[in-house]
């Protein structure tokens, strides 16, 4: 009897231990009677993020549908994940990110005064600090946002920095000569050394407004034009432009490599909005790349640091280089130094804003997540009205300004630093005709 109780009492314990039901067993040569025993299941502490300055935002949700920011719950899950995919059930976990919730709340905000949660289209902008890759925001019009879309124009960037690498000036450029057609397979080999060209295609400018029969780094960069960023392209190659892009942070979704197509400096792989802010965060940070991050340390119920996560920052494009592409790409609207392209390709089903201060760095899409589409984006209702063209500057450039402001409302404004006119000004390799 005292044996049949010791044993009854290492069964509860243990079962009280994992929460779980325990099957008696009958003595040998008897059937079992499976009957089980109910015990009360281990209560474990909720692990808790936490935001940049300390304070609990919210308990880790198993689910982040339930999460008051539903976008950075994905992130965190995700990276928790990459380091160790027990963290996510281990429970009494105090998760420090780099959260901002004035410009979460800037973000979500912009958004949903424009794009509403029941409209088809999915409205997401990841705000990223450049020098850190610390993601400050990631808000979404409805969802977690973990999705890709192909992001038109604001690829050119890539193109301009592979350009201004190679040597070419603010003022070289190319002859206007219509719509783009490659002249054979040969126009563009992508970095295998494969011919990748498609001689059947054409591709033209949806709106040009510049004018003349010679278009400069400078003009081009100003109004996205689709057929000089073709020709851009195809001077100074396809593998040179993919390879910038790579340096700079850009893959596809789950760290995919990007594909290289012909029309590569169009925008057409399907990317998601933290890596397009990160790649930008690397402009905005003098070509030093800092790999985006959410999660910057995991300590348990004592205290004890289980994780730290320093950023992980490398050199990825000379500072002058870097520094010469924002001169091409500064804008104004915000009040203070600012740079970045709005996508004006006036593709069905995206459209995207991307852009950078020295201090904060973000990127704003808008489309469907899911193929094919029935219904493009024009032909859409979004935010209660119809729009007659809907790129970058219709809806993700005003979310952009709206919550880049507020983002950084109180914060001392920085300056650009100049770029080097003895190197990149002027034009040197292909003058206008005189």
């Amino acid at each position: 009897m005292k044996r049949l109780l010791l044993v009854l009492g290492v069964v509860a314990v243990a079962a009280a231990v994992w929460g779980a039901a325990v099957l008696l067993s009958a003595p040998a040569g008897q059937a079992p009677d499976r009957q089980p025993l109910n015990v009360a299941p281990l209560v474990v502490r909720d692990s808790v993020i936490v935001d940049g300055g300390g304070q609990v935002v919210e308990k880790l949700a198993p689910d982040c549908a339930v999460s008051t920011h539903p976008a950075f719950c994905r992130r965190v899950r995700d990276e928790l994940t990459a380091i160790d995919p027990r963290l996510l059930t281990r429970g009494g976990l105090v998760i420090a990110t780099t959260l901002d919730p004035r410009a979460q709340r800037a973000a979500q905000r912009a958004i949903e005064a424009r794009v509403r949660a029941a409209d088809a289209p999915i409205a997401v902008q990841a705000m990223v600090a450049p020098g850190s890759g610390e993601i400050r925001a990631l808000a979404a019009s409805r969802g977690d946002g973990a999705h890709g879309l192909p992001r038109g124009s604001t690829a050119m960037a890539y193109t301009l920095a592979a350009a201004m690498a190679g040597g070419m000036r603010a003022d070289d450029g190319l002859p206007r000569s219509g719509p783009y057609q490659a002249t054979g397979r040969e126009a563009f080999t992508d970095c295998e050394g494969d011919q990748v060209a498609d001689p059947a295609h054409t591709v033209v400018d949806a709106r040009d407004r510049s004018g003349g029969t010679f278009v400069t780094l400078r003009r081009g960069a100003r109004d996205a034009l689709n057929t000089f960023f073709m020709r851009l392209e195809e001077r100074i190659g396809l593998c040179e432009t993919v390879r910038t892009a790579r340096a700079l942070g850009l893959t596809r979704p789950g760290g995919v490599p990007v594909s290289e197509y012909e029309m590569f400096t169009l925008g057409v792989n399907d990317v998601d909005t933290v890596t397009v802010a990160g790649t930008y965060a690397t402009l905005a940070a003098h070509g030093l790349r800092c790999a985006p991050r959410a999660v910057k340390e995991v300590r348990d119920a004592s205290g004890k640091v289980l994780h730290a996560l320093a950023p992980k920052c490398e050199r990825a494009l000379d500072p002058a280089v870097a520094d010469a592409v924002t001169g091409l790409l500064r804008t104004g609207g915000l009040g203070r130094d600012a740079a970045g392209i709005a996508d004006r390709t006036n593709e069905p089903r995206s459209a995207w804003y991307a852009g950078y201060t020295p201090d904060l760095a973000s990127a704003v899409s808008l489309g469907f997540p899911d193929v094919p589409v029935r219904h493009g984006l024009s032909e859409t209702p979004i935010g209660g009205r119809r729009y007659d063209v809907v790129d970058g500057a219709a809806i993700p450039g005003p979310i952009w300004r709206a919550s880049m402001a507020e983002a950084l409302r109180g914060v001392p404004e920085s300056a650009f630093a100049a770029p080097d006119e003895a190197r990149f000004g002027g034009c040197r390799l292909a003058c206008a005709p005189k």
